[in-house]
């Protein structure tokens, strides 16, 4: 009988089971990471290959294109301005096992909120005071953004997930109708027909840039710095960051610890959404979208964003180096694509391969399949 019943149980067990791996030591998880950087190089090499290119001379490009002209490094920083930033809201919910999908949105939110307030504003007042509140502006409307989904969690327990999801839609659905309106449009030629477009930003609301030597980018570096520093602060030092870590760990120890966790959850989307709206505002008010907002602002930095932040392991200054990472692979492979006349699609997919391959490592170093092939006793 007993025999019967583990028979049974067997028969009831999945085919395949994802557990957990024990504690790895520290070197050998680096080591591990080493060689998944090596095989998504060779397995990206292959790809290259296969389409006529030499894979040396490829990832040599690669490495050095970010830093073969002034105009290729300015557009190398900024693409990681805010993709940092951008990762560090992501990191924020994340840390909280709230799942939060919508920084796209959020960050659209942000952007279209210091746009409005810029040219309401216009150049009324100075330049320094206009960025303030624009700073203020876009971290309200992101942060009350997300505070959308997570007020439906606790409210009414839907999924944070589908929800966060959905609103990115709405916010970029939202962008398209703006530029119709004559509040925000301009009228722009393209041949005989005259399309709407988003009108620039009074100069007042344009961000203060700097030069170092020949390099001259977007004071919304140091910005985003300084955000890492206090995001690491945040999480390790303040009473704050860690209610976010222990209702991420589990809400019943939270609760049991006498924490609100209904009003941290809210608290902390709020502040995740409202980094994503700050780095909008920046984005919007910056050189690289010459100061205009547009249908394309986010060039998908939401889910890049995802991406690092779980590279990173949620950690500030994690994020910072897979930033400087990513964006010399995305800019460098721009490059390479020039040099080499690869057509853009054949770079995406390299990029594509050798980020799924650095993910798939990653999901293998902290988990492994069990497999049940057993249905009943063998004698």
């Amino acid at each position: 009988e007993k025999q019967n019943k583990e028979n049974k149980i067997r028969k009831k067990a999945p085919l395949v089971k994802v557990i957990k791996k024990g504690d790895l030591k520290p070197l050998n998880i680096v080591l591990q990471y080493v060689l998944a950087v090596f095989i998504a190089i060779a397995a990206g090499g292959l790809f290259v290959a296969a389409i006529g290119t030499n894979p040396i001379n490829y990832y040599s490009t690669v490495l050095t294109g970010c830093f073969n002209n002034n105009i290729y490094f300015e557009g190398f920083i900024r693409t990681i301005i805010p993709l940092i930033i951008t990762s560090l809201s992501v990191a924020i919910a994340f840390k909280m096992k709230f799942w939060n999908l919508g920084a796209n949105g959020q960050f659209i939110a942000g952007a279209i909120s210091a746009t409005t307030v810029a040219f309401l504003l216009g150049n009324s007042l100075p330049q320094w005071l206009t960025l303030i509140i624009l700073f203020a502006a876009g971290a309200i409307g992101g942060g009350l953004y997300g505070l959308l989904p997570a007020y439906f969690n606790v409210k009414f327990g839907t999924s944070e997930t589908l929800l966060t999801l959905m609103l990115n839609y709405v916010a970029q659905y939202l962008l398209s109708y703006l530029k119709n309106l004559m509040f925000y449009r301009k009228l722009s030629a393209t041949g005989e027909i005259l399309r709407p477009d988003f009108k620039a930003l009074p100069e007042n609301a344009w961000m203060y840039s700097m030069t170092i030597g020949k390099i001259t980018f977007d004071i919304s570096l140091v910005i985003a710095v300084v955000l890492v520093v206090l995001i690491a602060v945040y999480f390790k030092q303040t009473k704050h960051g860690y209610e976010v870590y222990v209702v991420g760990d589990s809400k019943n120890t939270a609760l049991y610890a006498g924490m609100n966790v209904k009003r941290i959850i809210m608290r902390t989307m709020f502040f995740s959404a409202a980094l994503a709206g700050i780095a909008g505002m920046l984005q919007v008010t910056g050189e690289a979208t010459t100061h205009t907002l547009g249908d394309g602002i986010t060039n998908d930095v939401g889910w890049t964003g995802i991406i690092v932040a779980w590279l990173a392991k949620l950690n500030p200054v994690g994020i910072l180096i897979t930033s400087v990472l990513l964006g010399i692979l995305e800019k460098g492979s721009a490059v390479a694509e020039s040099a080499y006349s690869i057509p853009s699609a054949s770079s995406d997919i390299i990029q594509g391969i050798i980020l799924f391959t650095v993910l798939a490592a990653d999901f293998f170093i902290r988990y492994k399949f069990e497999f049940n092939f057993k249905s009943g006793n063998k004698e």
